[in-house]
């Protein structure tokens, strides 16, 4: 019997890709968190706000933002030799939405990152995601002096069925991004996919 020629050849096999994304509101720290959890130096397509933009861009609540991302952000971890996480960092202001269907499609969940300053800004990546049938949790960004709340509080402002896990985290900090990464990985695992 033939064995496979890659159990022979001395070649290792190439690592499966595992595409994730990073969406949320304008300011909920996406890029932050790419760059947390990013194994590699991130690729990332931040511009700084100019007064133009400030005239479209809300930035209550993020008025110390200086930058932001125009297209996406791109970092990966090696989970093992047979799997390498890519992560997706969305931009997250309104007129560059209409790059989420390319940067989503293949990917097998998604976190939804979530500014408690301003819950209004997630409801449209909730709404996303939903709506194509995409796995997702919700991770609480835990800003500093930002309001705190319970997971209850969030699910039930952000009208999340119960099937959706909320986590809480701190973007800015490795260990807390990974644990929002596996919490993804775990719950997208368990989903039955749904028809379309």
């Amino acid at each position: 019997m033939a064995s496979s020629s890659s159990e022979h050849t001395g070649i290792d096999a190439v690592p499966t890709p595992v595409k994730i994304i990073i969406a949320g509101g304008f300011g909920a720290g996406k890029t932050t968190m790419v760059s947390s959890a990013s194994e590699i130096p991130p690729l990332s397509t931040e511009e700084v706000l100019t007064e133009a933009s400030t005239r479209i861009d809300d930035l209550s609540g993020v008025e110390q933002k200086k930058t932001t991302t125009v297209a996406l952000d791109f970092g990966r971890i090696t989970i093992s030799p047979r799997h390498v996480l890519y992560l997706f960092g969305t931009p997250g202001q309104e007129r560059f939405w209409f790059m989420w269907d390319d940067l989503a499609r293949g990917a097998i969940g998604t976190i939804v990152l979530v500014d408690p300053r301003r819950l209004e800004t997630s409801f449209a990546a909730v709404d996303f995601f939903e709506r194509r049938k995409i796995p997702f949790i919700v991770a609480v960004n835990c800003f500093d002096h930002a309001p705190r709340y319970t997971s209850d509080e969030i699910r039930e402002a952000l009208v999340v069925p119960d099937r959706v896990p909320i986590v809480m985290c701190d973007a800015r900090k490795r260990d807390s991004s990974k644990i929002a990464l596996i919490r993804l990985v775990k719950h997208a695992m368990t989903v039955v996919p749904q028809p379309a």
